[in-house]
């Protein structure tokens, strides 16, 4: 009986063993294989861990940054069997989510959802083509998740109409983009509805004539032609 309790024992300590000397390895054409661990220099602390399939990531993998000197979880990556993609989450130093979504190696793909800093509420979400640009739609919330903002993308540039609203709802501001900058018609609104101005930027610039208002009359025309640049600047 104890003969056997010591070949258990010896077994135990063999296989221990061995797995802790097969860590970081390579395969025979000098590929990462296995489980590989990597740590901050010069420290006992996790960089990341995971494991690989002849150079090929497998499964979870865990990333971590450094808090008063100790690791601690700031992303997983759960790849699949077939290719470079991976499904991705993002934490904060105290364990809360702050985004997730697909990566394709260093590419954000597909749709991603961003948190925000002090609720478990959507801040926003945004849609990234097979070149990790920004394309679609891009939604964003205030934290009781009424829509705070809308917009267009094209290729990782603004296009299209965005349009931004207050908490309660009222539209404050719609603006037209192309190719990244203001062009079209544009219109600020004040916190009750109202229209206050409108006009049309080309390139950027304020452009042609624009119409002030006052409780819902005109009270001023202005020619903003190659006036300022910033659209928040009425």
């Amino acid at each position: 009986m104890k003969h056997s309790i010591f070949i258990y024992i010896l077994t135990i300590l063999t296989s221990t063993i061995y797995a802790q000397e097969t860590v970081n390895q390579f395969d025979n054409g000098n590929k990462r294989h296995g489980v590989w661990k990597k740590y901050f220099d010069k420290t006992k602390e996790l960089r990341y861990e995971g494991q690989f399939e002849h150079g090929k990531e497998v499964d979870t993998f865990k990333f971590y940054t450094l808090n008063t000197n100790k690791s601690v979880l700031s992303a997983t990556k759960v790849f699949n069997d077939i290719n470079n993609k991976a499904q991705v989450i993002f934490l904060s130093s105290k364990g809360k989510l702050i985004s997730k979504g697909e990566m394709n190696g260093k590419l954000y793909i597909g749709k991603w959802i961003y948190y925000h800093n002090k609720s478990a509420s959507i801040m926003s979400t945004e849609f990234y083509n097979d070149n990790g640009k920004l394309q679609g739609e891009k939604l964003v919330f205030y934290p009781d998740g009424t829509i705070a903002e809308k917009a267009n993308y094209k290729e990782g540039k603004l296009d299209g109409k965005s349009i931004w609203y207050a908490k309660n709802g009222t539209v404050l501001k719609e603006f037209m983009y192309e190719n990244d900058e203001l062009n079209g018609d544009c219109k600020y609104y004040g916190a009750s509805g109202d229209l206050e101005a409108e006009g049309a930027y080309r390139k950027d610039v304020k452009h042609g004539i624009w119409n002030y208002y006052e409780n819902g009359k005109l009270v001023k025309t202005k020619d903003h032609t190659k006036r300022s640049k910033n659209p928040n600047k009425q």
